[in-house]
């Protein structure tokens, strides 16, 4: 074990956890720590204020990667202007940003890319995966949970949407609950009505 490792184990949990490094940003000045679960190598990262785990229920957003939104500014979705939104408003309160690699709902970038054209073909999102094989959302929060414990976090304020994350964040009080709505546009009004009305989303 070299001096930059740090093995850390959480149920069925092994993590490999990086140094913390600061991140200045245009939202603002963060840190960031990297978690790689083991051994599927599937690398996550927490980007948050300086003492936010001082604060009584800091504010925290999980967010799940999605390249085409985050990276590529697509309109499909909501997901860039949810990740945008929520560094700027966790620079301005203080909390902590947990970005999983849990692209596409948890079916990878090509699963999602072949979602896509099924979507192009008239399919909204569920069915979509549907026609794949897949479930509506494959996502797991299991690291999540195991972030904010590392981090000694045992209350929070969950900044979500999804009816999921409130269940599953069981490591934690969640105290409060903030929405995010943002980005809505012709070409996604669909994709969100079909988030709230069959996934449950609480806008």
């Amino acid at each position: 074990m070299n001096k930059f490792t740090n093995i850390r184990n959480f149920k069925q949990l092994t993590v490999e956890i990086s140094k913390e490094a600061k991140l200045p940003t245009k939202f603002g000045n963060f840190k960031i720590v990297a978690f790689k679960e083991l051994p599927a190598n599937k690398e996550h990262s927490a980007i948050f204020t300086e003492n936010f785990n001082k604060l009584e229920a800091p504010l925290v957003r999980i967010h799940s990667e999605c390249l085409t939104g985050d990276t590529f500014g697509s309109l499909k979705c909501d997901c860039g202007d949810q990740l945008n939104y929520a560094l700027k408003r966790i620079a301005e309160v203080g909390g902590i940003l947990l970005y999983l690699r849990q692209e596409g709902r948890g079916i990878g970038l090509v699963n999602k890319i072949n979602a896509y054209y099924l979507q192009d073909q008239g399919f909204n999102t569920i069915e979509a995966n549907h026609q794949l094989g897949f479930e509506a959302d494959l996502r797991n929060y299991d690291i999540a949970n195991f972030i904010l414990k590392y981090f000694e976090v045992d209350k929070i304020t969950l900044l979500t949407n999804n009816p999921k994350k409130l269940s599953t964040l069981n490591e934690v009080i969640i105290v409060a609950r903030e929405s995010i709505i943002v980005g809505e546009n012709i070409y996604n009004s669909d994709y969100l009505k079909v988030k709230q009305k069959d996934m449950g989303h609480l806008f």
